[in-house]
């Protein structure tokens, strides 16, 4: 696109960002086999299991097959943000039930005054972040764009096929992207538009929900690449 074709009003610029991300994941996950989709590169992985097997306390899913989910906490990372939601009036009962934890772990947090000890975060299979990603998108798709019933945690079918689960996370790319694309400047801006159950959504602007969308895509997508850089290294080694 030339300099003078370019758009740059926030809508365009957010589906291009989008659109980039998507193009160079498709690119780099060409060859994906079950094998390495499901390989564990830690022990203690996260990844996705058949349900009599599931090995965290949330795993979640409609079919046979569960993602791995842990207890409900707030990261060690989000304890300013915390603290912003409550200086900017959201209330404690609020924030507990956005992060999924009680009152008093809120409260705890609102009163550390120390540097917090990082977190361990799990090391996940590529399975899992494909499985997450698709997840994100269908639920947050639901709760925006469509009948904003359905429990996010039910609408995908989780599957052992590296080639399925790609093909079934490409189409909800594809339906979120044209919805997206049909979105007004004043819908852009509809604190609550997204009225997706399992975080802020519900008191953001759009465009913030958006923008962290892609974000999500971006971020899950380099992590994935790297599994498989690691995947190949360790084939070689």
């Amino acid at each position: 696109m030339s300099g003078q074709d370019q758009k740059t009003d926030r809508l365009s610029i957010l589906i291009e960002q989008f659109d980039q991300a998507r193009e160079m994941a498709e690119v780099r996950l060409r060859g994906l086999g079950d094998e390495e989709y499901l390989w564990e590169p830690a022990p203690g992985s996260w990844s996705i299991r058949r349900r009599e097997e599931a090995v965290t306390p949330r795993a979640y899913g409609p079919g046979a097959w569960v993602l791995d989910k842990g207890a409900p906490r707030i990261p060690a990372n989000e304890y300013a943000e915390v603290a912003r939601q409550a200086a900017d009036g959201m209330s404690v009962a609020k924030i507990a039930e956005d992060w999924s934890v009680s009152v008093e772990r809120v409260e705890e947090v609102l009163a550390f005054t120390g540097e917090p000890e990082p977190d361990v975060v799990p090391v996940t299979t590529i399975a899992w972040r494909l499985g997450h990603l698709h997840s994100d998108f269908a639920g947050r798709w639901e709760w925006t764009f469509g009948e904003r019933r359905r429990d996010p945690h039910l609408l995908v079918d989780f599957t052992p096929s590296a080639s399925l689960a790609l093909e079934r996370l490409w189409e909800t790319l594809d339906r979120h992207r044209a919805s997206v694309a049909a979105l007004t400047e004043e819908q852009l801006d509809t604190v609550g538009l997204s009225q997706y159950p399992y975080g802020s959504d519900p008191d953001d602007a759009y465009v913030g929900t958006l923008a962290n969308a892609n974000l999500e895509l971006i971020h899950h997508m380099a992590e994935i690449a790297l599994l498989r850089d690691l995947w190949r290294a360790r084939r070689a080694g």
